[in-house]
């Protein structure tokens, strides 16, 4: 049995007599978010109480607290209103000779696949997707396929729909042999699998905001390598994010600088008066924990699950899995039955696919675990 988890639900907005597993499908919410949200309501509600420096400010705390989280410095984080946009600025930048291939996972978020399936239809690229082999792990089954005609490698950190994880550097290590783009997914991981980005040197690397980072629906993270900051192209063109934008009195002296790094690629209206206040507070706390913090404590919690996934299925290898995501297969179970018992005991996971998703937090403690368990 693992040690006992330390158990911050009092810190969260959980009913009584909930049991919530489902951090990767959209985290609960902290006070600390819920009371900053309601603080920039009424922030929004006078706005003539607003400064020009206030339209800046909060975006700026929350890019500094982003790139903490990302192992990077500020100027290499960019804020954007979710994946997809991300993956899509990712996509406006590249420029590939046709009939190059663009790696994807089997199963892969479809977030991150539309976008790729579009640029290959434009630039006559083909996709190619990743099957894991059963004498390969998911990493090895990647490199497989990693070639001189690889022009766009794009995955996880971690599959979202069991946890199967990737290791990225290995990934990152061939892409450079091959001469290839590397983008990356990691809404799955960014915020409770520590992660060195500066080592990994993906071109483009996005979040979403609300899972695991624990923040609002609509504010997610983009790390922009340096090497894109000053030839990309961004997918809009605000006003906000050309040079000198704070000073109001000259916003029509127009110029074609913008402001630093990653910033160019700010979604319109990033300062999000009403949520980046809530996202500060978010990353806050994750920044006090420490993410791999974060990761011991939920390993604890996922390992009765594992144990339990090893006696329905004897060939798991628990060292392919990240330690907050966890599937359970669904062969010989009455799946309506379950689903009954679930919502009779108020445990809320995930069903995904031909398995159960099982993604704990904090908030969470064995007995939830064991709750969980009695289901089946």
């Amino acid at each position: 049995m693992p040690e006992i988890v330390d158990d911050h639900k009092n810190l969260f907005l959980i009913e009584e007599g909930v049991t919530y597993l489902n951090c990767a499908n959209m985290s609960p919410m902290l006070k600390s978010v819920r009371e900053a949200g309601m603080k920039a309501l009424d922030t929004r509600a006078a706005p003539w109480k607003l400064a020009s420096t206030d339209w800046f400010t909060n975006a700026e705390n929350l890019r500094s607290l982003a790139a903490t989280i990302f192992q990077t410095t500020d100027d290499n984080i960019a804020l954007i209103p979710s994946a997809s946009y991300g993956l899509a600025v990712a996509a406006k930048n590249f420029k590939l000779q046709k009939g190059k291939e663009i790696i994807v996972l089997d199963q892969q978020f479809p977030s991150n696949y539309y976008v790729w399936q579009n640029l290959a239809v434009q630039q006559e690229l083909k996709i190619i997707t990743v099957v894991k082999k059963k004498d390969l792990t998911l990493t090895e089954s990647i490199l497989e396929k990693i070639n001189t005609n690889t022009g766009i490698i794009t995955v996880p950190n971690c599959h979202w729909i069991d946890g199967t994880w990737v290791d990225l550097q290995k990934i990152s290590d061939a892409a450079r042999q091959a001469g290839s783009y590397l983008v990356l997914d990691i809404t799955q991981s960014l915020g409770v699998l520590p992660i060195d980005i500066e080592s990994i040197n993906p071109d483009f690397a996005i979040c979403a905001g609300y899972k695991w980072m624990l923040g609002p629906y609509g504010l997610g993270y983009m790390y922009v390598a340096k090497r894109w900051q000053q030839t990309g192209e961004p997918l809009e063109y605000s006003w906000a994010t050309r040079k000198d934008s704070d000073n109001f009195a000259d916003l029509t002296n127009y110029t074609d600088h913008y402001r630093a790094g990653a910033r160019k690629f700010d979604m319109g209206e990033f300062p999000q008066i009403n949520l980046a206040p809530m996202a500060v507070a978010a990353l806050e706390q994750i920044v006090k924990w420490d993410v791999a913090y974060l990761q011991t404590e939920i390993k604890k919690l996922t390992a009765p699950i594992i144990e339990y996934k090893k006696l329905k299925d004897p060939t798991f290898d628990q060292a392919e899995n990240a330690g907050h995501i966890v599937s359970i297969p669904l062969s010989n179970i009455n799946v309506e039955k379950l689903k009954a018992t679930l919502l009779e005991k108020k445990v809320f996971i995930s069903f995904r696919g031909k398995s159960i998703r099982v993604s704990p937090h904090v908030y969470n403690n064995l007995d939830d675990i064991d709750r969980l368990l009695s289901c089946f």
